[in-house]
């Protein structure tokens, strides 16, 4: 059992990542279903807004349970969440991208490719928030 615990704290940002990068997802996908399939609203709009959704969710799982950020400043909080949101929107180009390319390029079914491209996303946006964003040795000061 000892064991299995430190394999766990070893690996346990990973394993919360993982965790709550898939709460974020299903929140990604629901959204996107449910605006694109349900509401029959642009696969693009129903992404972006999907998108948002996801990455306000992601922030907060981030910032507090995956990584345990603990700024106390309002600027160095600011700073965290504008790297935060800068980052998330570089993998929402990406992600666009990847969309228009499975579903107007390719006709794919759009379910298949917003799973196929959430695999993508999800190691994407973990190696910017691991070594870009929640970075353990980072001091901003005022």
């Amino acid at each position: 059992m000892q064991k299995l615990i430190d394999l766990y704290h070893k690996y346990e940002t990973i394993i919360l990542y993982l965790f709550w990068g898939g709460v974020t997802t299903l929140v990604d996908i629901v959204a996107f279903v449910g605006l694109h399939s349900g509401l029959h609203w642009n696969y693009q709009v129903a992404n972006t807004i999907a998108w948002f959704l996801s990455v306000l969710v992601a922030y907060l799982t981030n910032k507090v349970w995956v990584f345990g950020s603990h700024y106390t400043t309002p600027r160095a909080l600011l700073v965290e969440a504008a790297k935060f949101f800068f980052y998330r929107g570089l993998t929402l180009i990406l992600d666009d991208f990847i969309m228009w390319v499975g579903i107007s390029v390719l006709d794919g079914n759009s379910l298949v490719v917003k799973l196929i491209d959430q695999i993508i996303i999800v190691v994407a946006n973990y190696v910017f928030s691991k070594w870009l964003i929640f970075k353990e040795t980072e001091t901003i000061k005022k």
